[in-house]
């Protein structure tokens, strides 16, 4: 288990391949072509906005020939982007249909000392967040072995209960039913009930 997440659900959730997906290098040809094709104009049209011959233009969009820095400028100008941009690659704009439902009682079971997790949408790979209930048992900071710390970024909401918010920089806070918090977790952070019962939170970590 990694010390920076002795909860070991970040490590569960990576170990099922459930982190971001790193991005393919950028074909040069098609990323123009989309380009233009996505404001409708025809290789002529284009061709004219970036001050390009026809023919040079074709070629680039076939990759026939590397364009010099100097026709990348004119064709990022025609275009209305920056030269990043024409290496940049397009943002997944498109309805991708994935869904995920758990059922109340359904939810993969992690148990530990101080936490009681319920993994969500555990069905889907590659999620881009990692949402999941938690049960709080401790009580007292003292039950942990130090800092609940790993990368990314973290949101919590108390559904049931009241929590006390243990974070490295910040003054300890009690947060009720309907509270939330949202904080970077590669800051050390700890939450514990005060409340008679166990606590239970919605807890939601960023998979960067």
């Amino acid at each position: 288990m990694s010390d920076l997440d002795p909860t070991g659900i970040i490590r569960i959730a990576r170990a099922n391949g459930e982190t971001a997906e790193r991005a393919e290098p950028v074909n040069l040809g098609l990323r123009v072509r989309e380009l233009r094709k996505a404001r409708g104009w025809t290789l002529e049209q284009a061709a004219v906005q970036a001050g390009l011959a026809r023919s040079t233009l074709s070629k680039i969009e076939n990759g026939q020939m590397s364009p010099t820095y100097e026709a990348l400028k004119k064709l990022a100008e025609g275009l209305d982007i920056s030269v990043p941009q024409l290496f940049t690659p397009p943002s997944k704009a498109q309805v991708s249909g994935r869904m995920a439902v758990t059922k109340q009682a359904d939810g993969h079971a992690h148990a530990t000392a101080t936490y009681e997790h319920r993994l969500l949408a555990a069905s889907l790979s590659t999620k881009k967040m990692l949402p999941y209930t938690a049960r709080i048992r401790a009580r007292a900071l003292e039950e942990f072995g130090g800092w609940v710390r790993h990368d990314g970024e973290e949101f919590l909401m108390v559904l049931t209960g009241v929590i006390r918010l243990y974070t490295e920089f910040y003054e300890p806070i009690e947060l009720r039913r309907g509270d939330s918090a949202y904080y970077d977790a590669t800051m050390g952070h700890n939450v514990v009930s005060v409340s008679p019962e166990d606590a239970t939170i919605l807890w939601v970590t960023s998979l960067t």
